[in-house]
């Protein structure tokens, strides 16, 4: 059973910095690309960034140039640095994750995409 594990969000104020964690729990023999999105009330939810082939990643242009996506050293874990946030920035916070591959002969994964529960960013 895949579970996402978030962690970090909160309340800054403008120009300030907070860095949201997330890593994949189960299947250690696959491989998952990971991303952000958020949401706010009203409106849908949209692209934040995203990692992927190891190392590649990609950035809405609303925040780059601010925040940086990066794997954290252990397998199917990464993190999001937000630096300059801004008010426009509050939004509920969700970590996905893509199956990309799996080794050896175990089971996989019954679903190929997952969330996690979301995490909150305030910025006043």
């Amino acid at each position: 059973h895949v579970q996402l594990v978030e962690s970090g969000g909160g309340s800054v104020q403008a120009g300030g910095s907070l860095r949201l964690s997330c890593s994949v729990s189960g299947y250690t023999h696959c491989t998952f690309d990971m991303s952000w999105y958020r949401q706010s009330p009203g409106k849908e939810r949209e692209f934040v960034s995203s990692i992927y082939d190891e190392n590649t990643t990609d950035y809405a242009d609303s925040v780059k140039g601010r925040f940086i996506m990066a794997r954290s050293g252990r397998k199917n874990a990464m993190y999001l640095q937000m630096n300059n946030l801004k008010p426009e920035d509050t939004a509920m916070y969700y970590c996905g994750a893509s199956l990309a591959y799996c080794d050896g002969n175990d089971p996989r994964p019954s679903d190929y995409n997952y969330w996690g529960q979301g995490t909150q960013v305030t910025v006043s």
